[in-house]
Formats: C-alpha cells, structure tokens, sequence
C-alpha cells in the first residue's frame, strides 16, 4: 500500500469510451483513484453507484473520480452505460497501474487462485502526491468516507 506523502504513479489508460485519460491531466486538483476487482460484480457495483451518487459533491468540491480494473474497454463501457456512471472508469487489462499502486496482485476465490486487482482508494494531492489511502475498501458508504476525509484535509490547509 503507498502511504500519504508518496509521489503518485504516473498513467494513462483508456477509460469506458476508449479516450486516453492520464493522472497529470488532473494537476493542481484532488484525484480520487480507485481500484476494483470486477466491473458489473455486486460490491464493485455498490461501489460504483456510491460515487455516482455523491458525484454532485466530489464536482463540487472540485475532486475528479477515476475507477480503475482490469476490464477491457468494452466491459467498462456496458458497466457505465447500465449504471449512468458519470466518472472516468480506466482500463488497466495487464495490471500494471495496478501493480504500481501496490493495488494488484494473488488473490484467491473458491479455492482458485489468479492474479487480480485489491479494493483500494487513493486520493491523490494537487502537487501529485498520496495524500490519503484506503486498504481493502468496503464498498458501502466508501464515497461519503473519502468525500469527508477530503473536507477534512482541506480544513487543516
């Protein structure tokens, strides 16, 4: 897991409509980054739909939103046509942002064992660094938590 103060990774993906989105695109705002096992799965969806639900307050508080799994373009685009997912949802098939996130790695499921992407958040600073980060999420609620923590760090500014 990086930790807060670290420079974030660099990237650029392809979001749900096949335009490259990259991180530094993004300087000078708050970027929550969040990654995700798999698109149209039940916590990835309440997941999902919590930062859709709250994406009025992450615009007005001026904090951009990128979700980011392994799915193929395709898949993103059918996961944010059926959910009216107003974000940016990336496309990191190989892993490797992912991996650069610490976010990425063996998982194990009904005894299978693969490689697959963690449920982690970070929010990434203005200047570019870690600023707050959220191991093992729980999809619930998880879009207020980062919209309050946010607030919070911006009232010790």
């Amino acid at each position: 897991m990086l930790e807060a103060g670290t420079e974030a990774p660099e990237f650029e993906l392809p979001d749900q409509n096949g335009d490259h989105v990259s991180l530094s695109a993004f300087r000078g705002e708050y970027v929550v980054v969040y990654f995700y096992p798999r698109a149209d799965t039940p916590g990835c969806t309440t997941e999902a739909c919590g930062f859709r639900d709250s994406f009025g307050e992450f615009e007005d508080a001026g904090i951009e939103v990128l979700g980011i799994s392994d799915d193929p373009v395709d898949d993103l685009a059918e996961f944010a046509d059926d959910y009216d997912l107003p974000f940016h949802l990336l496309s990191d098939e190989d892993g490797s942002v992912a991996s650069a996130y610490d976010s990425y790695g063996e998982k194990e499921m009904f005894g299978d064992v693969f490689d697959g992407t963690f449920r982690n958040t970070y929010v990434v600073g203005p200047e570019g660094e870690v600023v707050l980060a959220y191991e093992g999420v729980s999809p619930e609620g998880h879009a207020d938590e980062v919209l309050e923590d946010v607030a919070a760090l911006r009232d010790g500014e």
